[in-house]
């Protein structure tokens, strides 16, 4: 198989984390595309003509592409339990969704100052993007410590790779405050090996 990846690419990175929890790394040649909204990769597109990382080619159909479809390809390439079952399969795809959604909101941010001229770019726009990103952190802490705390599975792996980013790229913010149960979880997960070998490089 092969991934088309960026290194700072949180989507990625969901895929490259289970990739080493499932054992499938070896399985995988990474290929590296530099692409934005504006600009998107054109030997990408033919994968993915949305351009946007990951796509992942295949030998036994079309070339997959979005993290979530990814992954729950893989982890069941792999017989994996990422997913759970019953009532908690149900609870997982939730909390992919909310990370999901912290992310497109921090990325959304970064893309506002990093791609628009400065006379265009919007304060009340990111501030709103940060609301949806605070609420999403609240809501965590408070409802779904437990099941984080649980038996390692996609909805973790997508909450961690989600707060990661957000400190890679917007950290002053600080999402912690307020959300200590889910800061104490962060720090144990992020010791995780396959956390620290898909760390993004320095902004």
């Amino acid at each position: 198989m092969k991934l088309a990846y960026s290194p700072t690419s949180p989507y990625v990175r969901k895929v490259m984390v289970l990739l080493h929890e499932t054992g499938q790394l070896e399985d995988v040649t990474l290929e590296a595309r530099a692409t934005t909204p504006l600009a998107p990769d054109q030997t990408l597109l033919p994968s993915n003509p949305l351009g946007k990382v990951p796509a992942l080619e295949r030998a036994e159909g079309p070339a997959l592409y979005d993290s979530r479809v990814i992954c729950a390809y893989l982890n069941d390439r792999a017989k994996g339990s990422l997913y759970g079952s019953g009532a908690r399969h149900w609870d997982i795809l939730t909390l992919e969704a909310t990370a999901d959604g912290i992310l497109d909101a921090a990325l959304s941010m970064t893309y506002e100052w990093r791609m628009r001229p400065e006379d265009k770019r919007s304060d009340e726009w990111v501030d709103g993007q940060w609301g949806k990103v605070a609420r999403a952190c609240a809501a965590l802490n408070t409802r779904w410590m437990s099941h984080l705390s649980g038996p390692l599975d996609m909805g973790q792996i997508a909450v961690a790779c989600a707060l990661a980013y957000v400190d890679f790229r917007h950290d002053a913010r600080g999402w912690r405050t307020g959300n200590d149960a889910l800061a104490a979880w962060y720090a144990q997960f992020d010791s995780r090996p396959s956390m620290q070998a898909t760390r993004p490089p320095a902004a």
